[in-house]
């Protein structure tokens, strides 16, 4: 099978070097303890922060009780690497159908090596779920428009209902698929796409009461703008030589929700680049399938030069976590992981709540004012006292 050349690359990818030396991210660590709290426990902390992660962590929880022996590195992380696996598979199948074989095999093989998409298939957060379900979804959409029955326009819905219910920023692929529905469904597309967005309306409101969680994110910078950029001028590139039905579909994908992210945060900033994870998806279908383009025209030879040249480009391009002013994270060791998980350093001014003597608990995220201000604290707790560590300090 054409697909199973990308599964099996992006499967070994992700799973080469998984434990990272026991290093977790530093929202790992939040996935981690939230996910292992008791269920009333969680539901009183996603009363008062991180709601539009719920659903993530819900899902770890029954992964962790399913798994209770597991290297919790594993159990954390293993989703995300089979998430991207299952996108490197649907990608493959979809260029396939608008490209040819070929087409779809180098889309596949395309997302499985971008660098985004191999951070966020070794990480314990939703994105790389986030980015199998709305390639997922866009392959029903692809379905229902061809097929036009309820069944296929139903599934379309759930699953882009459940990527939205992981990651409300997910909505904003509406924006590519109305773009890339044709005249004579979009009657049918809005009737689908109205319940989803009801739906997701009251996880929005509540999210938005606890905005002061993304506080931190800073305006639009160089390396935002620069990145994003050089994303979109490399789609249209790859669009001048591609089918206007595959442009349509993919074009958009890659563009609009960043784009509109974008513009968004022109009045509050909220873009962050793996909120929009999915938009690789789009940039895949289109240089795996300009790369079949010019295999045909060019010889396999030129392909793999201007090939070598995109990447390296690529490779050049500032982004905003390398342009970032202030380190961008840190990491620490769950006292229940600790026989997988050695190493804890943390950039200078970083902070930890530590828990007291026997309180049993994991270390959670709170701000250097001092624990009383942590989101993730759910009273009643047991007291803790909150340390900063600076780097090569335990």
């Amino acid at each position: 099978m054409p697909a199973l050349a990308p599964v099996v690359l992006s499967l070994a990818l992700g799973l080469w070097g998984i434990g990272r030396d026991g290093a977790l991210w530093r929202d790992e660590v939040v996935s981690y303890d939230l996910s292992r709290r008791e269920l009333p426990d969680l539901t009183r902390t996603l009363e008062r922060a991180d709601a539009v992660h719920g659903l993530y962590y819900l899902l770890l929880h029954a992964l962790f009780r399913l798994f209770p022996g597991a290297d919790p590195l594993l159990v954390l992380r293993l989703p995300s690497v089979l998430a991207v696996a299952v996108t490197a598979g649907l990608l493959t199948l979809l260029g396939a159908r608008y490209a040819g074989p070929r087409a779809g095999l180098l889309a596949g093989l395309v997302f499985a090596v971008l660098p985004p998409v191999q951070r966020y298939a070794q990480e314990g957060r939703s994105y790389a779920l986030v980015c199998a379900l709305v390639v997922w979804a866009t392959c029903l959409l692809v379905r229902a428009v061809d097929t036009g029955t309820a069944r296929a326009w139903a599934g379309y819905g759930a699953v882009l209902l459940t990527a939205c219910l992981l990651h409300e920023f997910a909505v904003l692929v509406l924006a590519a698929h109305a773009v890339a529905v044709p005249r004579e469904a979009r009657r049918a597309w809005l009737r689908t796409v109205c319940p989803v967005v009801a739906a997701l309306a009251p996880l929005a409101v509540l999210s938005m009461r606890q905005s002061a969680q993304v506080a931190w994110i800073g305006g639009l910078g160089a390396g935002a703008l620069l990145g994003f950029g050089g994303v979109a001028l490399l789609g249209c590139a790859c669009a001048t030589v591609l089918p206007r039905a595959l442009v349509r579909l993919a074009l958009p994908l890659t563009v609009l929700p960043a784009g509109l992210l974008m513009l968004v945060s022109l009045a509050k900033p909220l873009y962050v680049d793996r909120y929009v994870l999915y938009g690789q998806a789009g940039t895949a279908l289109l240089v795996g399938a300009a790369l079949d383009r010019l295999i045909r025209a060019g010889g396999p030879r030129r392909a793999a030069a201007l090939l070598a040249a995109g990447a390296a480009v690529a490779a050049l391009l500032p982004s905003p976590r390398t342009c970032a002013p202030r380190a961008a994270a840190w990491t620490t060791s769950p006292p229940s992981a600790r026989p997988y998980v050695r190493r804890a350093r943390a950039p200078t001014g970083s902070s930890t709540c530590r828990p007291a003597a026997g309180s049993g608990r994991s270390p959670t995220r709170a701000p250097c004012g001092g624990c009383a201000t942590s989101p993730w604290t759910a009273p009643p707790r047991p007291p803790e006292r909150c340390t900063t560590r600076r780097p090569g300090r335990p």
